[in-house]
């Protein structure tokens, strides 16, 4: 069948230094084209580079068999070529049917048609089984519903190729599954998808072909049926991949945090637990059970009551700085927009938490140079210019950048939300690695993380929240995905290591 959108031979060089070179695959009518690789491998240049967002430096594009060249995202837009992008391209101060409408508004006569616009809009949502009223600002929206409206505005466009960026890294295996099921009614309607996804299941779910890039070069298109996930990864990173999660370290007896009755108004109510010094403790549930809420609470991010003592000592609530000098920091889980300045360079992100170590009136430039410099070794960031924004980093070395950056502040407590969102398997194995190394080190950790299988592969316990409380705790052998959605749902809400 003719391809719809063709890439031949693309190369693309930011300045002196080659990102993509001579990338080659077909988009064809019906078919889910998965590309995948690590972060940092080329694959949202090439989708950009399709979607008219980059210009190809050499090489060029074919829209029906011959030669295009897209002006901006506009023209490919006009050509049927829509893109979801991973960092959400939404207008935060408007509305959810102001941002799927935006540039292509129905009007009656000189006015908006709005009761149209909303009308579409709520229709479009539903599809997705998604019931955010499209009067709401897209600022008051959560993480996954943003998603949606950015998925239900390419829907309403009729693509004729559809390149989805991550498109379910924010979301639950249940609104997974609805966009999953829309993939494939698109496909059927004759949609071209280009697919990535670090969740290779998903892509052995959904994909007719696979593309794989490493460090910016083709490796190989082939079917995905018989293309293993394992075999997947294997070809991703260039080397064998032994078991993903590293042996677990027992905890230490001694208890250095210590939750009771913490409360943060409207998101949680009165959560208790500890954390023992060497452990891992994870914290699981559905979206919207308040994890991430508690976890900004006992830091002093959200308003709270209740007491938190650290080594014995009650810490001042709702106080960032207090926690900080008691050796507790929070990564939170969204790195773009809380964790890191994006305008700003490696070294400004690196040392902002400890500032104070390099100069109090003026700052050591060289101990900051050095600093970067054990940082890009340690954690393994790899960049292509020590001068470069961190924007400019792919998503697993942003949140490498992230840890490097909280750690310089030498906590010995550290909770981490969702520490692979949309992170490749490669970097994983070593986030993976770096936390039960601290773990051995004797620091505690807590992860929060909506991947059971990331919890369970990690935690020594794991604490089970649902509905703003906690609904229970599991350890050892009774820490299952059955045990653990049982719980989230209500379904067994039993507390003690033995539940």
């Amino acid at each position: 069948m003719t391809a719809i959108l063709e890439a031949r031979g693309i190369t693309r060089a930011f300045g002196p230094i080659r990102v993509l070179h001579g990338v080659d695959f077909s988009l064809i009518p019906g078919e889910v084209h998965a590309l995948i690789g690590e972060n940092g491998a080329g694959k949202s240049t090439t989708m950009k580079i399709l979607g008219g967002y980059l210009a190809p430096t050499e090489g060029e594009l074919l829209l029906d068999g011959r030669p295009v060249r897209f002006a901006d995202q506009r023209e490919a837009e006009d050509a049927g070529i829509l893109m979801i992008h991973q960092e959400f391209n939404l207008a935060l101060q408007l509305t959810v049917e102001e941002n799927i409408f935006l540039g292509r508004e129905k009007m009656r006569g000189p006015f908006l048609d709005k009761k149209a616009m909303r009308e579409e809009a709520r229709d479009l949502l539903a599809r997705l089984d998604c019931h955010a009223d499209p009067r709401t600002p897209i600022r008051d929206l959560s993480v996954p519903n943003r998603q949606m409206v950015e998925i239900a505005r390419a829907l309403g466009r009729n693509a004729r190729v559809l390149i989805m960026d991550e498109p379910t890294a924010v979301l639950t295996a249940r609104e997974t599954d609805v966009l999953l099921e829309q993939i494939a009614r698109l496909k059927a309607q004759g949609t071209a998808i280009l697919y990535t996804s670090h969740k290779l299941d998903e892509i052995a779910r959904i994909a007719d072909r696979v593309t794989v890039l490493r460090d910016g070069a083709h490796i190989t298109t082939r079917p995905a049926e018989g293309f293993s996930e394992h075999a997947m990864a294997e070809t991703m990173v260039g080397r064998e991949l032994s078991d993903l999660f590293p042996p677990k370290v027992p905890a230490r007896d001694d208890v250095v945090l210590q939750v009771e009755g913490l409360t943060v108004p409207g998101r949680v109510r009165d959560a208790s637990f500890t954390l023992r010094r060497g452990e891992v403790l994870g914290f699981a549930g559905l979206v919207g059970a308040g994890r991430t809420e508690l976890m900004e609470g006992i830091v002093g991010l959200r308003p709270a009551t209740g007491l938190v003592r650290v080594n014995g000592q009650t810490i001042k609530p709702n106080s960032v700085r207090a926690a900080r000098e008691a050796g507790l920091v929070y990564l939170t889980e969204d790195r773009k927009e809380k964790g890191l300045l994006l305008t700003k360079s490696l070294t400004e992100n690196l040392t902002l938490l400890a500032l104070d170590r390099f100069g109090r009136i003026f700052i050591d430039k060289k101990a900051e140079d050095t600093a970067l410099t054990n940082a890009i070794s340690d954690f393994d960031i790899r960049v292509n210019d020590r001068d470069m924004l961190a924007g400019s980093l792919s998503g697993g070395n942003q949140q490498k950048l992230l840890l490097a950056k909280t750690m310089l502040a030498e906590p010995q407590i550290v909770i981490i939300d969702e520490p692979t969102r949309g992170i490749d398997i490669g970097t994983k194995q070593q986030i993976y690695e770096f936390i039960a190394a601290l773990a051995a080190a004797g620091k505690s950790v807590i992860v929060v993380s909506s991947e059971l299988t990331e919890v369970i592969g990690l935690a020594d316990r794991v604490v089970v929240m649902g509905r703003g409380h906690i609904a229970g705790e599991l350890s050892g052998d009774a820490i299952t995905e059955d045990a653990i959605l049982r719980r989230a749902m209500g379904v067994d809400e039993l507390t003690g290591a033995s539940a």
